[in-house]
């Protein structure tokens, strides 16, 4: 199991390099452009090559890009297009630089619901997986359940999987959200029934990536607030819980919380779940 971090690409996206070895990450995930514009600029060879580079150098086997807040797959026309423009070019991005693929949200149905937006939100995704590298995987995040947002159940996630039918499409799993929506993941029954569920619906082999983050609300709030690792309501032993679960062995944690002084992901944060891990491979 791979632990890191969000990171900032600041000055140029092998800059994330540094920053990630700074605070012990083995995984990076970061942005390509500013998460909340659609403006895009492609990032130049001699920086991509350089990532790649100072990535093998550092050992990081694993790096991932996020998408754009601004993507909305359920939204109108006009917006679904500029959605698909975000993802293509930065599916484009994360051959460049050698990740693994691109994680996003999915975005809001606006309250016609997830069946009225089906259609259109599989035509989407299969439009960028067209027109983009083979090896780059598109990531879906499941949401926390907050206002008409889609993906909250693994249900909706699993059945926007079978409408695009891509080996290529796969899932980045929350804990925050998964927690806020309802899946008791910080309880060993409750991971449990979770995973199965996860299993029946969209399929373990799609899980690729865990978004290591505790919560600031209480259990199925249905809102989407990270905190520290262990100063939630998942807590330490929560986290003991969901690390522990063999469906997560092999898949990259990586945080997303506020840090200790306020200003991202840390070492702190990092080293609590480097405790836990340690903690895990002792008890085998």
């Amino acid at each position: 199991m791979e632990l890191g971090a969000h990171v900032s690409a600041a000055g140029g996206v092998d800059k994330a390099v540094g920053r990630a070895v700074d605070i012990g990450a083995e995984a990076i995930q970061t942005f390509a452009a500013s998460p909340r514009a659609w403006a895009f600029k492609p990032i130049a060879d001699d920086k991509a090559a350089a990532y790649r580079e100072k990535a093998a150098e550092a050992g990081i086997k694993s790096t991932f890009l996020h998408g754009s807040y601004l993507v909305n797959i359920g939204g109108k026309p006009d917006h679904v297009e500029k959605s698909i423009a975000s993802l293509t070019n930065h599916m484009g991005a994360a051959a460049q630089i050698g990740a693994q693929g691109v994680i996003f949200h999915s975005g809001s149905h606006k309250g016609v619901g997830f069946d009225a937006v089906l259609d259109q939100a599989g035509v989407a995704l299969k439009q960028v997986l067209d027109n983009t590298d083979d090896n780059v995987q598109l990531i879906i995040e499941n949401c926390a359940g907050m206002g008409a947002q889609i993906g909250a159940s693994f249900a909706e996630l699993g059945r926007l999987i079978k409408a695009v039918d891509s080996d290529r499409l796969k899932i980045c799993l929350d804990t925050e959200h998964a927690f806020a929506a309802g899946y008791n993941i910080a309880d060993p029954q409750g991971v449990e029934k979770a995973m199965a569920e996860f299993d029946a619906e969209i399929g373990l082999d799609r899980l690729v990536v865990v978004h290591a983050n505790d919560a600031k609300v209480e259990f199925a709030s249905g809102v989407d607030r990270h905190e520290n690792i262990g100063e939630g309501y998942i807590g330490i032993e929560g986290f003991e819980t969901i690390m522990a679960h063999p469906a997560f062995a092999d898949v990259p944690f990586l945080l997303e919380v506020p840090g200790l002084d306020k200003k991202g992901p840390d070492k702190p944060n990092l080293d609590r779940l480097k405790d836990i891990r340690n903690r895990l491979a002792e008890s085998e």
